[in-house]
C-alpha cells in the first residue's frame, strides 16, 4: 500500500543510511548507486555532504539530478525513493558535518568523527535535492 504524503515524508526524515543513484558518467557503466548518509525535514530539500572531486559528487553535477532510497524490514517492510533536481551545491561547513553526523552516531561519537572527516575527507559540498517524484510503499508485515 502506498504511503500518505505524511508518511512518506515522515519516513525519510527518520535517519536511515540511503541507497544514492545517479547516471554513470561513463558509457558503459550502469548507474553509480552506494549507501549515503542524508538529511531531511518534511516539506523542504533533501541534502547530502560528499567530496567535491568524488564519482559522486562530478556525477550529480553531470546529472543535475539524484534519487535516494531508504528502506526498513521491521516491523514492516517500508520504502520510500525520492527523486529530483539539484536546487544547490555550496561548500561544506563543520556546523553542516556536525549536524549530519549527529543524526547517525551516539554524541559520544560526533566530535571525534567530525574531527577526523573534517581533516581527512578533503574538500566537501552540500548538494540539495528537491524532491519532485516519490515511490513509497509498506508492504506490512510479511
Amino acid at each position: 500500500m502506498a504511503l500518505t504524503r505524511e508518511e512518506r515524508e515522515q519516513f525519510l526524515a527518520e535517519p536511515h543510511v540511503a541507497a544514492l543513484a545517479v547516471t554513470a558518467t561513463e558509457q558503459d557503466r550502469s548507474p553509480l548507486t552506494v549507501p549515503i548518509w542524508y538529511q531531511y525535514r518534511p516539506g523542504g530539500d533533501v541534502w547530502i555532504m560528499t567530496g567535491l572531486n568524488s564519482r559522486k559528487g562530478k556525477a550529480i553535477a553531470a546529472a543535475g539530478r539524484f534519487c535516494l532510497m531508504v528502506d526498513r524490514v521491521s516491523p514492516t517492510v517500508r520504502y520510500v525513493s525520492v527523486e529530483g533536481p539539484v536546487v544547490s551545491t555550496v561548500p561544506a561547513t563543520r556546523e553542516l558535518l556536525v549536524e549530519m553526523s549527529s543524526r547517525y552516531l551516539p554524541a559520544e561519537k560526533v566530535e571525534g568523527y567530525v574531527d577526523f572527516a573534517w581533516k581527512e575527507h578533503g574538500e566537501q559540498v552540500v548538494i540539495h535535492m528537491r524532491p519532485q517524484h516519490w515511490l513509497s510503499s509498506d508492504l506490512g508485515e510479511v
